[in-house]
């Protein structure tokens, strides 16, 4: 028996959700290239490539340092990173030993970055680039009609050029996966024939998240990132993108006190994480209480309030909670349990975890 809070995997629910998201990737003629840092784990990046993906989405220098340490051998930084001081030459590290790509969204970007991988030196690793395009969650990215501007200026200063990207996060929200996998293509449409127009190959049309990767358009798109359909979460749950059946991580609890249609577990926002989005009915949601919600949260205690004529369950029950955010969740513990059929049968070290840089 261990001591709770503790996070658990369910390792037949896992291998299912993979084993169901490639399938998907394979049907719609697209490369999935699945975001790690939701579980941060070597061991389950492993076997999504069993699964076969191509390589993996990672949002950090530091988490693409531990997966290539783990073996993974091409990976895709998702993200504007501006490579100055110890970054640069970590990353010119990270060039020389895997295929290595990088998001860019502006020209003085990718003068950074190539700066930063080929430091005047003869023989540089090379480094490519995606041009981030902005396709409706208006954080970073160009607008996609602007996008050869980066690519021209990336090949100018001597990098490589896959293709373009965006990130739909804008599918977040009660009905919002279909429409924003539509502005998705759309954006990616547009960016992906300004570089044609402007005599550049585009290769690479990168889109997805997990609750618009059944609605993407494998006309537009060759690769998917989705990054949460290994565990699914409470989010997920309410957006209806998983069933509660399919969820393979949860948070073992211990209720430790109880009043009338109330329970207060001892995992708190340090273990499950603080995040309520705007459409979610609670702090997190139990698994075998469906109708149960956690209506107030902090740091060592959550707050569980029971329909009127459900039963309380008693001091010292174990309850399966499954977190609103699972990446952020994964992010705050050491060790993930495996289970098979309710039984322990390994632990799996957060590798990434912290690897923020």
């Amino acid at each position: 028996m261990r001591d709770t809070p503790y996070l658990v995997i369910d390792d037949s629910l896992l291998e299912a959700n993979l084993a169901a998201m490639a399938v998907h990737a394979r049907a719609l003629g697209v490369a999935l290239r699945p975001h790690a840092k939701t579980h941060k784990t070597p061991e389950i990046a492993r076997r999504q490539l069993a699964h076969g993906a191509i390589g993996l989405t990672v949002a950090t220098v530091g988490e693409a340092e531990v997966f290539a340490d783990a073996g993974v051998d091409d990976l895709f930084i998702a993200y504007p990173v501006w490579a100055v001081g110890p970054r640069a030459s970590r990353l010119r590290s990270l060039a020389s030993r895997v295929r290595l790509r990088v998001g860019a969204d502006s020209i003085e970007g990718v003068r950074m970055l190539a700066a930063a991988v080929h430091a005047g030196r003869e023989g540089a690793p090379p480094l490519a680039i995606a041009v981030e395009v902005d396709s409706g969650h208006h954080r970073s990215g160009i607008a996609p009609s602007r996008s050869a501007e980066v690519a021209a200026a990336a090949l100018e200063a001597g990098l490589l050029v896959d293709g373009v990207f965006t990130f739909p996060g804008h599918a977040y929200g009660s009905g919002a996966a279909e429409p924003a996998a539509g502005d998705e293509a759309a954006a990616l449409a547009t960016a992906r024939d300004a570089l044609v127009a402007a005599g550049i190959p585009c290769p690479v049309v990168s889109g997805g998240s997990t609750p618009s990767a059944r609605a993407a358009d494998g006309g537009v798109l060759t690769e998917l990132r989705p990054g949460v359909y290994p565990f699914g979460d409470a989010q997920q749950w309410e957006l209806g993108t998983i069933e509660p059946a399919s969820i393979a991580l949860t948070v073992r609890a211990t209720v430790v006190s109880r009043r009338e249609h109330v329970a207060v577990v001892d995992a708190g926002s340090k273990v499950l994480g603080a995040d309520r989005a705007a459409y979610a009915s609670g702090y997190g949601r139990l698994l075998d209480h469906p109708d149960a919600r956690i209506t107030a949260l902090s740091e060592h205690h959550a707050t569980i309030t029971f329909a009127p004529d459900a039963v309380v369950p008693p001091l010292g029950t174990a309850l399966r909670v499954v977190p609103n955010h699972v990446c952020n969740a994964v992010n705050l513990v050491d060790e993930l349990v495996v289970e098979r059929d309710g039984v322990e049968v390994g632990v799996w070290r957060v590798a990434a975890r912290g690897r923020n840089t």
